[in-house]
């Protein structure tokens, strides 16, 4: 009897240990690198991601986990994005602000000519106001969710407004503009406020690729039912391999981001943005040692009765 029960219990031992290793890789292994995923997501570290790709109820939940940690990780990056591209857009105007106040101060702008000037201040300060209404009325500036304020509106005004605000800076270094306009007046239907935003954005990484004493050419033509906006300078240019890389966020380099490199990146990032809410695009042509040149086009306004 002894005999048959030593035997029968090594018969369920040798049956025992393939159920425990099949427990242990199927179920407990699973279930720790679930908990460990867990943990890792809690201490704030959102780029890892759990692997289980079982069919069953833990790799459903696993699944998941990874699908929350993504969202999360998605608007974190989205939230500071934000905040940069908010950042982005304050500067430039208080940069101009502060550069014409201090200009006034040191007296280096005469009396007789501090009117002009001090309607391109309140011009500034007018975009200001202009973009803190955005950032209380906007979650965020994801081109899907960016909201608009189409109307009807003079972009040869606009551009000639936009030039005025970088005249302290060009005269420093020499830097003229060129404009060039089909019409004395065209009018497009687009929100003034952002397209006002791209000028900037073109402009002020124009002066950043211009040599001193270059010249800045914008053209603003006329095509079939929409107008075309060219800004383009005769500066150091773009090398071949950068050419795609300017539009990614934060992205610089000694070449693309010409004399300044101060700037945070983000300008031609924002850009882009503006147009495809839009429903535009934007192009761009490079020569190293020749310039570049940006175009985009806006629809034309519908004639009024």
């Amino acid at each position: 009897f002894m005999r048959q029960a030593y035997l029968l219990y090594a018969v369920l031992f040798l049956f025992s240990v393939p159920i425990l290793v099949a427990l242990r890789l199927w179920v407990l292994k699973p279930v720790r690198a679930v908990a460990r995923g867990a943990s890792e997501f809690a201490e704030g570290h959102l780029d890892h991601r759990i692997s289980v790709r079982s069919q069953d109820e833990i790799g459903y939940l696993a699944a998941s986990l990874n699908d929350m940690a993504m969202q999360l990780q998605t608007s974190d990056q989205t939230q500071r994005n934000f905040i940069a591209n908010i950042s982005h857009d304050f500067r430039s105007p208080l940069t101009s602000i502060r550069g014409y106040l201090q200009a006034m101060s040191d007296g280096v702008i005469p009396p007789e000519s501090q009117e002009k000037y001090f309607g391109i201040i309140i011009g500034e300060t007018e975009r200001l106001t202009n973009l803190t209404q955005s950032i209380l009325s906007l979650n965020s500036l994801d081109e899907a969710r960016l909201g608009l304020e189409l109307s009807d509106f003079d972009i040869v005004r606009l551009v000639r407004s936009a030039c005025e605000t970088f005249e302290g800076v060009c005269g420093k270094r020499g830097i003229s503009f060129d404009l060039i306009f089909a019409a004395p007046q065209i009018l497009i239907k687009a929100d003034m406020g952002r397209i006002q935003q791209v000028l900037h954005n073109l402009i002020d990484n124009a002066i950043k690729f211009s040599y001193d004493k270059g010249i800045i050419r914008i053209r603003v033509q006329i095509l079939g039912d929409k107008a075309s906006v060219s800004v383009k300078d005769f500066g150091c240019g773009i090398a071949k391999e950068d050419l795609g890389k300017i539009w990614n966020r934060f992205y610089k380099t000694d070449t693309s981001r010409g004399r300044d490199k101060r700037g945070t990146g983000l300008g031609l990032s924002i850009t882009r943005d503006i147009l495809a809410a839009h429903g535009e695009t934007i192009d761009v042509t490079s020569t190293p040692g020749s310039g570049t040149e940006f175009i985009f086009r806006l629809p034309l306004a519908k004639a009024k009765e």
